[in-house]
């Protein structure tokens, strides 16, 4: 039993010069994510430090993500179909770590809110362990909103099905419609959520009596750069409407559209954390430019404060 869905292919230079520019640009951002979080693993101020911890967890899900669709890419484009369990197992790990980014988000939100609002309060609140709990609880959570999803496709798909292939796409594997719609409840419900908890952090961080203090202006903007990746996340939501929409008025360049919008919504927002964080933070940036420019022996992170 093999199950394709009839796409066109591209001709073989385009086909490389696409995986050329893919690969080349993700392996860039995996190598900077990876140097943030050798660099984390490598400094106690930052790997006991709840801020960072949660950083680091938003690091690895984009380089998970990273590696996914590389990986994808490269298959779909080499033997064009794959078989269907290993293509589930893929996608479910990339849904995942979709979910995971707009739920750390807002964790790092409310660490950032109880920093400046309950100072003293806050190193007992966000402990080491207690950060892992909740990075454990993001992970149940996202796995919890697919899994229903395989159960489905388990009890009514035939067993050769599974052993079959496929153009790996989610919509190519999870075709009932009940399953799309649970999929956009759970996806408005999540960023629902989140977002609320982006304006209360932002808000109440306004609005605190120590508002005024640099302290402050600095995490209410970190709230809003937050703000922004949630609005890069949710890009991914509108990524095959946009492809739909896009062929539609332009059928002949249906190749072409999905790639660009892959690379725009997958690859391209993935360059966020890495400033946020590793550039914009002071510790870290310190960090970077001893490990980027390893000749320049004036650096001290140890003696700098956190931003």
């Amino acid at each position: 039993m093999n199950t394709t869905t009839t796409v066109n292919r591209d001709p073989l230079h385009v086909a490389i010069l696409k995986n050329v520019i893919t690969v080349a640009f993700s392996l860039a951002i995996i190598y900077i994510n990876g140097t943030l979080v050798h660099i984390f693993r490598k400094h106690q101020v930052l790997n006991t430090n709840s801020r960072y911890i949660l950083y680091i967890h938003l690091v690895i899900n984009d380089i998970f993500m990273l590696a996914l669709m590389i990986l994808l890419q490269v298959l779909s484009y080499i033997i064009y179909t794959l078989n269907v369990s290993f293509c589930i197992i893929m996608l479910m790990l990339a849904i995942a770590t979709n979910l995971n980014n707009p739920l750390t988000l807002a964790a790092m939100s409310l660490e950032c809110y109880l920093a400046i609002c309950f100072p003293l309060r806050h190193p007992q609140i966000c402990t080491v362990r207690k950060t892992y709990i909740v990075i454990t609880v993001i992970w149940v959570l996202s796995l919890l909103t697919i899994l229903p999803d395989l159960f489905i496709i388990i009890a009514t798909r035939p067993a050769e099905y599974f052993h079959s292939r496929v153009f790996c796409l989610w919509a190519n594997i999870f075709t009932s419609p009940i399953l799309e719609k649970k999929k956009d409840v759970s996806n408005i419900l999540f960023l629902v959520i989140v977002w609320l908890i982006l304006f209360y952090s932002y808000f109440r961080i306004l609005f605190t009596a120590q508002a005024a203090s640099v302290n402050a202006k600095k995490a209410r903007n970190t709230v809003l750069l937050h703000g922004f990746q949630l609005l890069l996340c949710m890009l991914s939501y509108i990524h095959s409407i946009s492809i739909e929409g896009l062929s539609m008025l332009f059928p002949k360049d249906t190749l072409a559209i999905r790639y660009v919008i892959s690379l725009l919504i997958q690859v391209m927002p993935r360059l966020i954390s890495p400033i946020v964080y590793g550039i914009r933070d002071k510790m870290f940036r310190q960090y970077l430019k001893r490990y980027l420019l390893p000749l320049n022996s004036n650096i001290y992170p140890e003696n700098v404060q956190k931003s």
